[in-house]
């Protein structure tokens, strides 16, 4: 087993091995993608694992999603968090929007590549997408009161998770003044909390409720 797949088997012990693979084979698929489409930055790349796969699955932790559960991936460039958590949640639906359409090539081949049939991926804007879910999730693709306008009228009235459907949002630093911004409840949950790499130490995951 690499050190980058022992990196997310250490957070998440009980993967089985269908997932191990899937997340080992992450590595050489965007390598192979990056090379002619470039979705993620070379530093990042190297750091594939903590800094995009790890990080997409710290979602997980402040929300174990049930099966049958519909998640909206907005903005998710090269498949992030969504790829990673649809191999991670294989009865979860999951659905991601970016509104570059070289990004979503990435995602639709990565996808088909990793077997994942629980994805669709659209090109186009988030305010265009037709249909209900129960998550809306997201790394840090815009500022969270733009954000908000992007995804009103999208959540199932119903919920089967956890916590009631909503808003997960990945982002990092000081974010006194957006959420000052919305008006409404904003939990913050510090990933430093999950993970113990110093990459994390200033990253969250913001829970705005919708339901």
């Amino acid at each position: 087993m690499s050190s980058n797949i022992s990196l997310i088997t250490k957070y998440f012990p009980n993967l089985s091995e269908v997932q191990i693979e899937q997340f080992s084979a992450l590595q050489s698929l965007y390598e192979e993608w990056n090379a002619q489409i470039n979705v993620i930055s070379r530093k990042d790349l190297e750091n594939l694992y903590e800094r995009h796969v790890l990080h997409s699955l710290a979602i997980a932790k402040v929300n174990d999603f049930t099966a049958g559960s519909k998640v909206l991936d907005v903005g998710t460039g090269g498949g992030f968090p969504g790829i990673p958590l649809s191999i991670l949640y294989p009865e979860v639906s999951f659905h991601l929007v970016d509104s570059i359409g070289k990004k979503i090539k990435v995602v639709n081949a990565v996808s088909e590549h990793l077997g994942l049939k629980n994805i669709t991926a659209a090109h186009g804007r988030a305010e265009d997408v037709s249909g209900k879910f129960d998550f809306v999730v997201s790394r840090a693709v815009a500022k969270l009161p733009v954000f908000m306008t992007w995804i009103q009228g999208k959540f199932e009235k119903r919920f089967l998770n956890p916590k009631p459907n909503g808003v997960l949002f990945l982002k990092g630093g000081d974010l006194r003044q957006e959420i000052k911004e919305v008006n409404t409840t904003v939990d913050e949950y510090e990933l430093s909390a999950h993970f113990e790499e110093e990459f994390f130490q200033t990253k969250k995951v913001l829970y705005i409720r919708f339901v």
